[in-house]
Order: structure tokens, then C-alpha cells, then sequence
């Protein structure tokens, strides 16, 4: 909790802009300087532009010949508009059972507890069974350019001989029936795809008429794109989650109507929703200077997930919804995310957590959203999600991440970081 909490109040806010981000670095020497104090050597990166702050240490196993193990968490978070919060975003503020903030859930809740876990292991002197290596990177919120990307181009030694790797967004408990709790584990993550739409038109006075506008061709396409439903596909990550959630509640999910019945799962389904298909929502418009000068370009950002093996019939579909006429360019590019839901690693998961919770089950899950697990992936990494949170049922945790009064349940961190302890010593 104080982790989690001290944390917060290091702004480190990321735009997605490198000239106005903060926080980074300081935030980097902080937990620098936690491991260090229990005798971590740590080492300190920026990573491609001042201030990107990153540290990576390394605790020897029993069989350093054995696969490594990474925990990785980001510093960053997303920018906060402190008039709408409850609490100030950077305070840190621990009250009704709560730690608010920024970062909360999103993910100084998991950096804090692995620090408070890597801290206990080194104290205590534990040897785990393989090597663990501790990984706090910048950038995450604006697709790792200057975080996990970077060091897994440049740095990749730091990461030698890691084979799987835990970290954001798993691990959490979702109330399913009677109180019994499942534990989502995240095996899979959509693309993301954050692409730039361009339309090209003639420019002219506003008062003509004018059959060649790039704002309208824009909206045209831009309209059509936001209102279009991709056809449902179901992974294999998808099919599990379903047929173990089916097992536990005895809900049945109809193929003809999947949404209607995702629906009723609660809090979970604007998360499991997002994973049927694929989407793509615009965000961004711009075009033109002054109220009477039509313009000769006009452009529109969209934000696209895309699910696994879906890339090319995804770019096939986007062409036929814009047409010809408008252009578009990556903004950022980065690859879906899959993995099984077996091996060792998931059983030493299932028992960490069952230990803490009996009577729990461990079920896997597709994210739509991306991690950093998107750059760790290119070394070969097999990548989790398992951040261990036991939630209160009526806490509608989806909702926190990048919303208004951010917030984890201390009882929460003090589980998750019994059940990290545990995992780590075992793995």
C-alpha cells in the first residue's frame, strides 16, 4: 500500500507528447533506490530521449540455466483533470479503504507490489527456483516508444534468458456466483492499430459551391467507419473464457445473439465485449484554418484493435469502408498478443491464488487494450497478465482504468502482494 501510495504522488503523466512529459525519471530513481537500499544492483536507463527513465534488476535462482522469469510494470500514466476528480489525482490519498489516484489501478497498484515482493525476497535472502528479473519502464501509455519498444531494440541484454513474463492488465477477480470468485488471466491482447486518415480535396472560397471538399470526403468516410460493426470472431482465448464461465455459472452464450449474453456478465463485459470483434473508433479531427476558406486537406486519427489473425482481413475491410479517396498512415503499429493458457507457470498462477482464495478458479482472457507485453513478445517472450487483485464484488473495476477517481482496495493490495510472494519463491 505505501508503495503504491508514495508512487502516486510522483507525477508522471504522459501525453504522448516527449516535450511535456514528467515524472519519469524521478519516479525511476525512486524505485531505484528501494531496491537498492536492500541490496538490488540496479541498472538506470533513459531510454531514447532525457527523462525516459527505466530500471531493470535481477534476482539469481536456483537454475540460472533455467528459463527467466520477467515482471515488468510501467511508470507512466495518463493525464488526470484534478476539477473532476473526489481526491486530488496525485495524492496518493488513502481513505475508505481505498488508495486513489492516478496510477491506481493503471498500474502503480502492481509496481507497488512487486517492489514491496523483490524487496522481501532479497531482505529475506530467498533464493527462487529461477531467475526473476524486475523490470519499471517508461512510456507504456503512448505505446512504449520510449519504453519497452526501445529497450528490447537497444537493451535486449538486460532481458537474457527471460522466457515468460508477468505484469498488467490479469490476475484481478470477477464475482461470478455465490460469491465464488474467478481470477481473469490475460493469454491474449488485440493489435493496435492508431492510424492517421487523410482526404485531399480543391481549395475555395466558403461561399461557392464546391463539389470537391476534403472535409466533407473526410466526415463521409470518418462516419461510415465509426458506425460500422465488424463481424464477430471468436479466438481461442475468447472460446475458453466463455466455456469456463459457462462451467461456473451455467450462463450458456449463444453464438446468435453473443453480445446480448456477454451483456449479463456485469461489470467484466465492457472488457470481454471489446474482444468479439474487431474496432475501430475515431478520435481525433482537424481540418481547415477560417470559417470562409475551404481547405485542401482534412484529417482524422482513429483508434483501431484489431484481434489476433485478423490483420490482413482487418485492412481488406477498412479499405472497402473508406474508399479510394482518403490516405492513411500509421501512427502507431503494434502487433496482437496470443498465447496458451497451459504449462507450469499457469498451474504455480492457480495455486498462488487458490491458497489465498480457496474455492477460486484461474480462467484465461483476451484484453482489448495493449501492454507493454507487445515489445517483450519480440524476444520470445510468452507473456501474462497477472496483477492478483481479490475485488469487492460490486466494484465495477473496468471502469477505473484511464476514468475518474482511479482507485484500488488496500485489502486488495495486501492480497495481491501475499499471492505475488508466494508465486514468485515457487515459479
Amino acid at each position: 500500500m505505501r508503495f503504491t501510495s508514495e508512487l502516486i504522488r510522483i507525477d508522471t503523466t504522459n501525453t504522448g507528447d516527449p516535450s511535456t512529459v514528467v515524472g519519469e525519471r524521478m519516479a525511476a530513481e525512486w524505485v531505484a533506490e528501494q531496491l537498492s537500499d536492500v541490496g538490488f544492483e540496479t541498472t538506470y536507463v533513459e531510454s531514447g530521449a532525457k527523462g525516459r527513465g527505466n530500471v531493470v534488476a535481477r534476482l539469481a535462482g536456483e537454475d540460472s540455466g533455467r528459463g527467466a522469469l520477467l515482471v515488468h510494470g510501467h511508470l507512466d500514466v495518463v493525464p488526470a483533470d484534478a476539477s473532476e476528480w473526489s481526491v486530488h489525482p496525485f495524492s496518493g490519498a488513502v481513505q475508505d479503504g481505498y488508495v486513489w489516484g492516478r496510477g491506481a489501478v493503471d498500474m502503480k497498484d502492481m509496481v507497488g507490489m512487486t517492489l514491496a515482493t523483490a524487496r522481501r525476497l532479497k531482505r529475506d535472502g530467498v533464493v527462487p527456483k529461477r531467475d526473476l528479473i524486475f523490470a519499471f519502464v517508461a512510456d507504456e501509455e503512448a505505446g512504449g516508444e520510449y519504453g519497452a519498444q526501445w529497450l528490447v531494440e537497444n537493451r535486449p541484454e538486460l532481458f537474457e534468458g527471460a522466457t515468460e513474463a508477468i505484469s498488467e492488465v490479469g490476475g484481478f477477480s470477477i464475482t461470478v456466483k455465490d460469491g465464488v470468485r474467478a481470477y481473469v488471466v490475460e493469454t491474449a491482447e488485440k493489435g493496435i492499430a492508431w492510424l492517421k486518415l487523410r482526404a485531399r480535396g480543391r481549395a475555395g472560397h466558403g461561399s461557392m459551391v464546391h463539389e470537391d471538399n476534403a472535409v466533407t470526403k473526410l466526415t463521409q468516410a470518418v462516419a461510415r467507419l465509426g458506425t460500422h460493426r465488424f463481424p464477430l470472431v471468436l479466438t481461442d482465448s475468447v472460446r475458453e473464457f466463455l466455456a469456463a464461465m459457462t462451467e461456473l455459472t451455467g450462463m450458456r452464450f449463444d453464438e446468435e445473439d453473443l453480445d446480448g449474453t456477454v451483456a449479463k456478465l456485469g461489470g467484466v463485459a465492457r472488457m470481454v465485449g471489446a474482444t468479439l470483434r474487431d474496432t475501430a473508433n475515431p478520435t481525433m479531427l482537424s481540418g481547415g484554418y477560417k470559417a470562409n476558406v475551404i481547405p485542401s486537406v482534412a484529417e482524422a486519427v482513429v483508434d483501431c484493435r484489431v484481434l489476433p489473425g485478423r490483420e490482413e482481413a482487418f485492412l481488406r475491410e477498412l479499405d472497402d469502408i473508406l474508399g479510394p479517396d482518403i490516405e492513411r498512415e500509421y501512427i502507431t503499429h503494434l502487433p496482437a498478443v496470443e498465447t496458451t493458457f497451459d504449462g507450469a507457470l499457469v498451474d504455480h498462477m492457480a495455486d498462488s491464488i487458490t491458497a489465498e482464495d480457496p474455492g477460486a478458479r484461474t480462467i484465461p482472457y483476451m484484453l482489448s487494450g495493449g501492454t507493454d507485453a507487445k515489445s517483450f513478445q519480440q524476444l520470445g517472450i510468452r507473456c501474462f497478465g497477472f496483477a492478483p487483485l481479490r475485488l469487492p464484488a460490486d466494484l465495477d473495476f473496468s471502469a477505473l482504468f484511464h476514468g475518474v477517481d482511479e482507485r484500488v482496495p488496500v485489502d486488495a493490495l495486501k492480497f495481491g502482494t501475499r499471492v505475488l510472494d508466494r508465486f514468485l519463491r515457487t515459479c
